[in-house]
């Protein structure tokens, strides 16, 4: 987080407790000017009075007497000047999870999250943080410029390239594979994240040579990575156009054997809604009929996904972080948890938790029985040169948590 002390935060709470304690922890994260409000219509009226600068960002409770936090987030979506909310309640999670659904709207204006009251300053930070990873929804120059003409010259210079992610066994905190994410080392504006540019390709064959692209720098780092992990996985994601092409599984086919890479060490991850033609779902099939693994990724999320798992030949189910992220606070989340790892032991496939950021959800994805963590508590995508190096660095903390949880410094 840069130069807090520079940005405006304006608290609203109708908790005069509450509000000083939500306060004191913005202070301790060193902002340097904190604004106080104890509903809603006080808080746009702190928001006229700093027209003529941004606010980084609103805390709002949603349950307020007056105009709640829910109406307020709505006619924030209304007006510019605010970068970031996040909503807090010690209500039933579930009105949170509403708020996370609607999400910050169009504009300028970034939902981080929400937090059940009473806040604690880690969580906070942690929230705080994902606003620097965030970019910017508004749009501005960086965003017009990344135009197809400028992916397909990317493109053809080879400046698209994988980093992967680590996956690891909860029960041992060994590693047992990656996935592969996609990122575009631009001459000018630096490395960029897949959200700066998939939208642009997707439903365009630029998104098969994207994926081609990837699979090909993969199998090769994959082939080298295997001489000193030979158990080591490596999961790509497939798009809904690759996948309904008939052709492609003949292509991904002849690259994995021209790699000389058992088909077995590779995943390809799939969303449901890309299965829904017969054409994606029996391509599906062949790749399993080769011995491919499959991944169902961001499980949960679609609106059948119990019928699609139980008619397609998946290997794991990935659990989407919105599940996994606060888990160990919020009983609904748990109770999906359960449920979804339930499924996966009565099928007899793996069950990977995506978006592992605490201790706490390691520990109660580990207390429930997941096999495979995914996040940024074991590690953010990194280029493929750095993963061996990472690997023997973090050994003893990835076996400290497998063992309870706590972890020396990496």
């Amino acid at each position: 987080m840069t130069d807090p002390e520079n940005r405006v935060v304006l608290v609203v709470e109708d908790s005069q407790v509450q509000r000083n304690h939500i306060v004191n922890l913005m202070q301790q994260l060193h902002f340097g000017t904190v604004l106080q409000a104890a509903d809603g219509l006080e808080a746009l009226r702190l928001l006229d009075q700093q027209a003529e600068r941004n606010v980084y960002l609103v805390l709002t409770d949603i349950d307020m007497p007056g105009m709640d936090g829910i109406e307020l987030i709505g006619r924030l979506r209304e007006r510019h000047g605010v970068d970031n909310l996040i909503a807090m309640s010690a209500r039933d999670p579930r009105l949170l999870e509403t708020v996370e659904t609607l999400g910050g709207g169009g504009g300028s204006m970034n939902l981080l999250g929400t937090l059940i009251k009473p806040i604690k300053l880690e969580a906070l930070s942690r929230m705080l943080l994902g606003a620097e990873r965030m970019p910017r929804q508004a749009g501005g120059a960086a965003a017009e410029a990344l135009g197809l003409e400028d992916i397909r010259a990317g493109l053809a210079e080879g400046q698209f390239v994988p980093f992967v992610q680590p996956k690891v066994a909860i029960g041992t905190g060994l590693v047992k594979g990656v996935e592969a994410l996609a990122r575009w080392r631009h001459p000018q504006r630096g490395m960029l994240a897949p959200g700066l540019f998939i939208p642009q390709i997707e439903g365009t064959p630029l998104m098969t040579q994207l994926t081609l692209a990837m699979v090909e720098q993969s199998l090769r780092w994959l082939r080298d990575c295997r001489r000193a992990m030979p158990q080591l996985s490596l999961s790509i994601n497939l798009s809904a156009v690759d996948l309904a092409d008939q052709g492609f599984v003949g292509r991904l086919t002849d690259l994995v054997q021209h790699h000389d890479i058992a088909p077995q060490a590779l995943v390809w991850e799939v969303t449901e809604t890309m299965i829904m033609s017969s054409e994606a779902l029996a391509n599906l099939a062949r790749l399993g009929l080769k011995g491919f693994g499959l991944s169902m990724d961001d499980f949960g999320t679609g609106y059948s996904s119990m019928q699609t798992l139980s008619r397609s030949p998946f290997t794991e189910i990935k659990i989407d972080r919105v599940f996994v992220d606060g888990a160990a606070e919020r009983a609904n989340r748990r109770a999906i948890l359960v449920s979804s790892l339930d499924v996966g032991r009565r099928l007899g496939i793996a069950t990977v938790a995506e978006g592992v950021e605490t201790v706490a959800d390691w520990c109660l994805l580990r207390e429930l029985g997941y096999d495979i963590a995914q996040g940024y508590l074991v590690a953010r995508p990194m280029p493929v040169d750095e993963f061996v190096s990472w690997t023997r660095s973090n050994r003893a903390r990835l076996r400290a948590l497998a063992a309870g949880g706590a972890t020396p410094d990496a």
